[in-house]
């Protein structure tokens, strides 16, 4: 009788305070045939601390090409396999991709084990909107390239999302005031879970002054939050007082008197007056 296919977790793993791994992970990771780590010596830390004894195999960038067909035929041969990343949930700016992809396409089972995330963890905490928000993982390594990335986020109207290392933290700080609106808000969130936990809300043009005022904000992992712009009504757009007045003189007269007489009162554009007054005598 062949072997039953195997499956596949995709489990999270605490970013920083070792308590925040859940029971469920706990259980996989002892119960899977083996575990695939981004990096094994960082895992078996972790492992260490839950009394877990398993079978690590490295799957990380430089060789998840090579590596995730291998696992692929362990799983067809009935293993079940646990993949981790260093911390947090595996694939958010971290390997996994071509193993899950592969999996998906021999029709193995990908169950998520969910728990830590940086990026929802930020989130959460940032008093921000994030009813809808951009992530955009980690920022380009050179100045030029963060400056045309902020550049064309200018007129983003979400909440937007990178992460950022410690070794450039202050070189970005000073590309996005250099490129944002100094009265743009923006979280800085740096080694959360942590013993040196830091949330701090403020805007582009303070933010500066802070990471060079306090050189602990220039240590640990970081994500940072910006919000997105403030709605503003478009030039086309009429209000609804002025849509009001409108459909109340195209009762009595023309389109062209009824936008003569709102323009009158008005002081809006002609044009986009003439506009609404057109769409509003059709739907009469």
């Amino acid at each position: 009788m062949p072997n039953q296919i195997g499956k596949l977790y995709v489990v999270a793993t605490p970013i920083g305070n070792l308590s925040d791994l859940s029971y469920r992970a706990v259980d996989i990771l002892q119960s899977v045939d083996m575990i695939a780590a981004e990096d094994t010596r960082h895992v078996r830390h972790l492992l260490q601390h839950y009394g877990i004894s398993n079978k690590l195999t490295p799957l990380h960038q430089h060789n998840e090409k090579h590596a995730s067909p291998l696992l692929i035929e362990k799983m067809q041969q009935g293993l079940s396999i646990a993949l981790v990343s260093d911390a947090g949930t595996p694939l958010i700016s971290d390997p996994g991709l071509p193993l899950i992809k592969l999996a998906k396409a021999a029709e193995i089972t990908v169950s998520p084990i969910p728990g830590a995330c940086a990026l929802i963890a930020a989130i959460s905490a940032s008093g921000l909107p994030v009813s809808q928000f951009m992530f955009e993982g980690f920022l380009p390594r050179t100045s030029s390239a963060r400056k045309t990335f902020f550049q064309n986020k200018l007129d983003c109207p979400y909440t937007w999302v990178v992460y950022e290392s410690s070794h450039r933290i202050l070189a970005t700080i000073k590309d996005i005031t250099e490129i944002l609106p100094g009265e743009r808000t923006i979280v800085i969130a740096r080694e959360l879970t942590k013993l040196y936990e830091t949330i701090v809300n403020t805007t582009v043009d303070q933010a500066l002054e802070l990471f060079e005022r306090d050189k602990n904000m220039q240590r640990g992992e970081f994500v940072i939050l910006v919000a997105g712009t403030e709605p503003t009504q478009n030039k086309n757009d009429i209000s609804p007082e002025q849509e009001k007045l409108l459909t109340v003189l195209l009762k009595e007269c023309s389109i062209k008197s009824a936008v003569a007489m709102a323009v009158e009162i008005t002081g809006a554009r002609k044009k986009t007056l003439y506009q609404a007054a057109l769409k509003l005598s059709e739907s009469q």
